[in-house]
């Protein structure tokens, strides 16, 4: 019964990660390119904003066919403060 038990709560936590790897992607149909080349149907991860969770960015790997990413993360740089206008100019003072 023990066996039962740890099979089945095995193959919950199973379900539950190949669920997870799957659920960021996107069917593609097959088209034709402007030079009629054909494109055969695919699997694409979820279209946003973000560049660093696709499936072609390291260290991700696409869970269809098994590869790693080959393009290099890019890591958010704030911009630079601007100091410019944060103290007033002391001749723009008005004099009272």
């Amino acid at each position: 019964m023990k066996r039962v038990i740890c099979l089945i709560g095995m193959l919950c936590i199973l379900v539950f990660f190949v669920g997870t790897a799957f659920a960021g992607s996107v069917s593609v149909r097959g088209y034709y390119r402007s030079n009629g080349t054909y494109v055969q149907p695919h699997y694409r991860s979820t279209p946003n904003r973000s560049f660093n969770d696709n499936w072609s960015t390291r260290p991700n790997m696409n869970p269809y066919t098994g590869q790693r990413g080959t393009r290099t993360p890019r890591y958010y740089t704030p911009p630079a403060p601007s100091y410019k206008n944060t103290y007033r100019s002391y001749r723009t003072r008005s004099r009272y």
